[in-house]
């Protein structure tokens, strides 16, 4: 099983000040909080984690019927970055989820699987149209949209 996130960063900017008081506290454990503060480009590290956050949500809320909005149940536990691809893990109830992301000046798009290595993966990033479906036809494992793009991601 695949998880699969993508965040819009323009969108972001527009939805979210992740600078508000509380708003780190609510979505990010002490170690993650430090990861942003301490970065270079802070949004980009705050988009990161929650991508790797969501991914990894997508497939435990499948596999457990899992439904909460619990954000800090979800922990960052490594995290190595390689120009545009970071790989890293997330904790969930005792269940390591393995992830690899992409940073991009536009986007930031994550996988996350239990296996590692990670299995062969294929994704396809395309602009997002909500009025076309026609991507269901393709029968991806899972599906991401955010803003103006759409992350199909295949086993």
């Amino acid at each position: 099983m695949i998880g699969n996130d993508i965040v819009d960063l323009r969108q972001a900017r527009l939805e979210s000040n992740w600078r508000r008081k509380g708003y780190l506290e609510k979505l990010f454990c002490p170690r993650e909080q430090f990861w942003i503060l301490e970065a270079s480009d802070q949004t980009q590290m705050v988009w990161l984690l929650w991508s790797m956050k969501e991914s990894a949500y997508k497939i435990h809320s499948r596999r457990k019927n899992w439904r909460a909005f619990a954000p800090l149940k979800l922990i960052c536990q490594t995290l190595e970055i390689k120009g545009a691809l970071v790989t890293g893990s997330v904790q969930c109830e005792n269940i390591t989820f393995f992830t690899q992301s992409i940073l991009s000046q536009h986007f930031i798009h994550t996988v996350a699987t239990e296996q590692f290595p990670l299995p062969p993966i294929k994704v396809n990033i395309s602009g997002y149209n909500p009025m076309d479906t026609s991507y269901r036809n393709t029968e991806p494992a899972t599906v991401s949209h955010h803003g103006r793009y759409l992350a199909l991601a295949y086993t």
